[in-house]
C-alpha cells in the first residue's frame, strides 16, 4: 500500500478498464490531463488524481477544456490527456479535436461512458460514443469492462495501439471510450496493475536497424521467426537463409514461395513441449493457417515484435507484443533480417547465448527435418490427401510458369503440408466465398496457368465464377467433393451431435458436370487412385481453350480416417525422436 504526502493511503477505483487506462497512461509517458466534471468519469478522475505521475487540471466549461489541452499540447510538444464524462459533454470536445487533428496535436480524448445495454435506451447522458468524434481521431476505442484474463488483454491492447498512434508519424487525437457500471465510488484497489506495453521502434535512417530488437535477438536464448501470409518475395530469400543457419523460422507457403516447414504437424507431435518455445517472437506478415501454432505461441509468452508496412494497424496475435518495427519496403526489411543474422551479443554470457540458440535451433531443425521425411513418405490411401500430394508432386516437375491457389479449409491445410511453392488463398477473413472467383480473376490477368484446388461446398457457393465468357484455357480447377464440408468430420465431439451432416456440415448429391456444361467448361471426373491420378496429368498438360475441371469424388470419413493415420504416424516418431 502508497501513501500520500500527508501519509494517507492511496487507493485506486475497483474499476478494472480504468486501472489499466490509468497505469499505461503513465507507462506512455502521460504527465498532463485536463479533468472536466461529472460523475460518471469519477473513477477515472480519481485515479488520474491519486496516481502521483499525472497533473491534474481542472476545467469546468468541455468546450474550453479541449482548446486548454490543445495549447498545453503545443508549448510541450507533447500529449496531453483530455477527461469528460458521459453524454454531449463528448461532443463539445469537437471543435478542439478537430483543430488538433488539422495541426498534428496529441491529444488523449478519455470519455466516461454508460453500459452498451443502456444507449438508446431513454437513460440518461447516453449517446453512441464509440464513434462520436469521427475522421479527426486517428484511432477511437471502446474499452471492454474486464471480467476475465481475455478481455483484460484486450483492454490492454486497445489502450496500448490508441497510445501508440497518438504519436506515431505526424502526432494526432485519438479517443478512448471507457463504459463504467454502476457503483461508480468505490476506491478500495491498493496499487494500479503492472501492465504490459508495446510501443513503436524506431529504425535507423539510411541501413533500417532497429537496435532495440537486435539487442533482443542477441540475448534471447530461444528466438524465433514467424512469416505470415504476404506476397512473394517479399522477403528476401538470401536474408532469410542467413537466419535461418542459427535460428528457428517457421513459415507457411502462404508466406514465402518455397515449401512448408511443417511446424503444424511438429506441434501436433509434441503438443507444448517448453523445450521447444520460444523466449523471444519476430512476427513478419499476416495471418498463418496453423491454429495450433497461434496456441502455442500464446502458451509461450514470449516478448513478440512486430514487423509492418503499416504500424497504424498492428496485430497482437500471441498476445504478448512488446514493439512494432514499421519497415515501408522489402528492402528495408531484408536489410533487417539481415542485420539480425548478424546481432550478436557483447555480454560475457556470449557462449552460454550461442550454445543456448544453437540447441535449440538443433531440436527444431531436427523436427521439421524428421516431419518432412514422414510428409514425402506417407503415402494416404484414396483421398483428398492422396489428391493433393499427387498434384504438388506432379507440378513439381512443370517446366512452364504456373500459379496455385487453394481455397481456404481442409484444401489449404492440404496445401501447407505437400506444397513447395508459394500459395495463394484468402486468409486476410478466411472464408470460403470467393476463392474460385479469385483464382479466375487471376487467370485474367496473366498468361501463366492457373490452378485451383477447391473443395465442394466452395466451388458451389461460387459457381458463378465460371458464368464468364472471358474465361480462358488457362484456368484448371481440381475440385475435391466428398459432398459435404469434410473438416466438419475432424472436429472432435461434432460427431455427437445429430445435426452434423445435414445442417453443419452442409451434405449433398451435387456435382459439377451441369454447371460446367452450361458455361462450357472442360470437365473430367475421378473415383478412384487411377483416375485422380489420370486425370491430374491431363489438368496439367491438356492444351484447351477454356478452362478445365478435374472433380475429384472421395468418402468424408475416408479422407478423415487418411489424415488421422498421418498425424498418428506423426506423433509416434516425432513424440519419440530423443529416445
Amino acid at each position: 500500500m502508497t501513501s500520500d504526502k500527508d501519509g494517507l493511503s492511496i487507493m485506486f477505483s475497483n474499476k478494472e478498464n480504468v486501472n489499466i487506462l490509468t497505469s499505461l497512461l503513465v507507462a506512455h509517458g502521460i504527465t498532463t490531463a485536463v479533468v472536466c466534471p461529472g460523475s460518471r468519469n469519477v473513477p477515472i478522475v480519481h485515479n488520474l488524481n491519486e496516481c502521483g505521475s499525472i497533473r491534474c487540471v481542472p476545467i469546468t466549461d468541455e468546450r474550453s477544456a479541449g482548446f486548454v489541452a490543445l495549447g498545453m499540447a503545443q508549448a510541450t510538444g507533447m500529449p496531453v490527456a483530455v477527461c469528460v464524462t458521459s453524454g454531449s459533454a463528448l461532443l463539445n470536445l469537437a471543435p478542439a479535436v478537430a483543430e488538433a487533428f488539422y495541426q498534428h496535436q496529441p491529444l488523449v480524448i478519455i470519455s466516461a461512458d454508460r453500459p452498451a445495454a443502456w444507449i438508446d435506451q431513454l437513460d440518461g447522458q447516453t449517446l453512441p460514443q464509440g464513434d462520436a468524434l469521427g475522421r479527426f481521431v486517428r484511432k477511437a476505442v471502446t474499452l471492454p469492462e474486464p471480467h476475465d484474463g481475455t478481455e483484460c488483454w484486450h483492454c490492454n491492447r486497445l489502450v496500448n495501439e490508441a497510445l501508440c498512434q497518438c504519436t506515431h508519424r505526424q502526432p494526432a487525437p485519438v479517443h478512448i471510450n471507457v463504459p463504467i457500471t454502476e457503483p461508480l465510488f468505490e476506491f478500495n484497489v491498493e496499487a494500479l496493475p503492472q501492465e504490459r506495453t508495446f510501443k513503436m521502434l524506431p529504425t535507423e535512417t539510411g541501413n533500417n536497424r532497429c537496435e532495440t530488437l537486435e539487442a533482443a535477438w542477441a540475448a534471447s536464448h530461444r528466438p524465433m521467426l514467424v512469416l505470415g501470409q504476404m506476397k512473394d518475395g517479399t522477403v528476401d530469400k538470401e536474408a532469410l537463409n542467413d537466419l535461418m543457419r542459427h535460428a528457428v523460422v517457421l513459415c507457411e507457403p502462404l508466406g514465402i514461395g518455397q515449401g512448408a516447414t511443417h511446424f503444424d504437424e511438429v506441434l501436433f507431435a509434441i503438443g507444448d513441449d517448453t523445450s521447444l518455445m520460444p523466449d523471444l517472437v519476430i512476427y513478419v506478415g499476416g495471418t498463418i493457417v496453423s491454429k495450433r501454432l497461434r496456441h502455442f505461441l500464446r502458451q509461450a509468452k514470449a516478448a513478440t515484435y512486430i514487423i509492418t508496412t503499416d504500424a497504424r494497424a498492428t496485430p497482437d496475435p500471441t498476445m504478448w507484443l512488446s514493439g512494432i518495427v514499421e519497415c515501408d519496403r522489402p528492402d528495408s526489411l531484408r536489410q533487417l533480417l539481415g542485420s539480425l543474422a548478424k546481432a550478436r551479443s557483447n555480454t560475457t554470457s556470449l557462449g552460454k547465448t550461442d550454445l543456448a540458440k544453437g540447441e535449440f535451433a538443433r531440436r527444431w531443425h531436427d523436427a521439421l527435418a524428421a516431419a518432412e521425411e514422414i510428409a514425402g513418405c506417407y503415402e494416404p490411401q484414396y483421398s483428398q490427401m492422396a489428391a493433393v500430394k499427387y498434384f504438388e508432386e506432379q507440378v513439381g516437375d512443370l517446366e512452364y510458369n504456373f500459379e496455385v491457389h487453394y481455397a481456404n479449409s481442409s484444401a489449404v491445410r492440404l496445401g501447407n503440408i505437400y506444397a513447395t511453392h508459394y500459395v495463394w488463398c484468402n486468409r486476410g477473413v478466411n472464408g470460403i466465398e470467393g476463392s474460385l472467383s479469385t483464382a479466375a480473376g487471376f487467370s485474367m490477368a496473366t498468361n501463366d496457368k492457373v490452378f485451383c484446388i477447391i473443395g465442394d461446398l466452395s466451388f458451389l457457393y461460387d459457381q458463378n465464377a465460371l458464368w464468364n465468357s472471358s474465361l480462358r484455357g488457362n484456368l484448371r480447377i481440381m475440385l475435391l467433393n466428398n459432398h459435404c464440408g469434410g473438416i466438419f468430420h475432424q472436429l472432435h465431439g461434432l460427431e455427437q451431435s445429430p445435426a452434423r451432416d445435414t445442417m453443419v456440415a452442409a451434405y449433398h448429391q451435387t456435382d459439377a458436370q451441369g454447371i460446367c456444361t452450361q458455361n462450357d467448361i472442360g470437365y473430367m471426373k475421378a473415383g478412384n487412385m487411377q483416375e485422380m491420378q489420370l486425370g491430374i496429368v491431363t489438368l496439367l498438360t491438356r492444351q484447351a481453350n477454356r478452362p478445365m475441371v478435374l472433380e475429384i469424388t472421395t468418402n468424408a470419413e475416408e479422407d478423415k480416417q487418411a489424415i488421422q493415420e498421418y498425424y498418428k504416424q506423426l506423433r509416434n516418431i516425432l513424440a519419440n525422436r530423443d529416445e
